[in-house]
């Protein structure tokens, strides 16, 4: 799912659509005219896409034999991966590098907080899930708040039912399922979220999060200047590999690892203030 610009900076995305259904020829001439307009390709994608859509991307990238499409596929729930993809389409505007620009999606994830509020969790395999959960979500009405990333967390939703969130000031993106509550206008606040956006669900969420009875929920950062910031002050260097320049221990477009680098922690942002 391609979100709507964040600011008029914001670079346009291009919906890569039935991969795997389509003739071969004719992804194959997509992806030509792409790389022949911008030089560089970096497709994100969910862990719940398809397979058969993942080796087409693989078989593509083989068949042009370019080392300018990076295939990135972060652990993050559908609506995370939506918000990554427009904060490097933000990102794109300003004067990074494609190696750079790649590896910041990598870096940016540290930063993401995704979640959902859930009707069940007795097909959730994406996330460490107790016996006593589960026996818990058969029964009628109960809801649990799950967050997925940075660190996996599950409660049931009760009146003292708290989630660990961010110690930064965040924006907060909501898209509703088949699924009321009025638990996540809590967590809002108890985020300390700037203020609240929706969006309509990801195709691939109801996959992701084995029910289609759920709110998903992100966390991230909004503000241009903050994600360029965090980008370029991280060490870069050259790929001694394929030569382009990259921040990280891979390079996304060649894989390749730098010999006996030890990358550093993620950056911490300055504590968000109590309300």
């Amino acid at each position: 799912m391609a979100l709507p610009a964040q600011d008029e900076r914001t670079m346009p995305a291009v919906v890569l659509r039935d991969l795997d259904q389509r003739p071969l020829e004719q992804t194959l001439a997509e992806f030509v005219a792409l790389i022949e307009q911008h030089g560089h390709v970096i497709v994100v994608c969910s862990g719940a896409v398809p397979e058969p859509v993942i080796r087409r991307l693989y078989t593509l990238r083989s068949l042009l034999e370019s080392d300018r499409i990076a295939l990135f596929r972060p652990g993050l729930p559908p609506l995370g991966i939506a918000v990554l993809t427009r904060q490097l389409r933000q990102l794109a505007s300003c004067d990074l590098s494609p190696g750079v620009l790649a590896s910041a999606g990598r870096l940016l994830t540290h930063y993401i907080h995704s979640g959902a509020v859930l009707g069940s969790v007795a097909k959730l395999d994406r996330v460490p899930i107790t016996l006593k959960a589960h026996a818990k979500s058969w029964m009628p009405g109960t809801q649990f708040g799950v967050v997925a990333h940075p660190e996996p967390q599950l409660v049931r939703i009760g009146p003292e039912a708290v989630l660990n969130g961010p110690e930064f000031g965040t924006w907060m993106l909501l898209a509703k399922g088949q699924l009321q509550s009025d638990w996540i206008g809590g967590l809002t606040k108890s985020w300390g979220a700037h203020g609240l956006r929706e969006t309509p669900l990801p195709a691939e969420s109801s996959e992701w999060w084995g029910t289609g009875r759920l709110i998903e929920f992100t966390s991230y950062l909004a503000d241009l200047s903050v994600l360029y910031q965090l980008v370029t002050s991280v060490r870069q260097t050259s790929c001694h590999w394929c030569g382009i320049d990259v921040i990280g221990d891979r390079c996304v477009f060649c894989s390749a690892t730098p010999p006996g680098y030890d990358p550093p922690p993620p950056r911490a942002l300055e504590q968000r203030t109590p309300a």
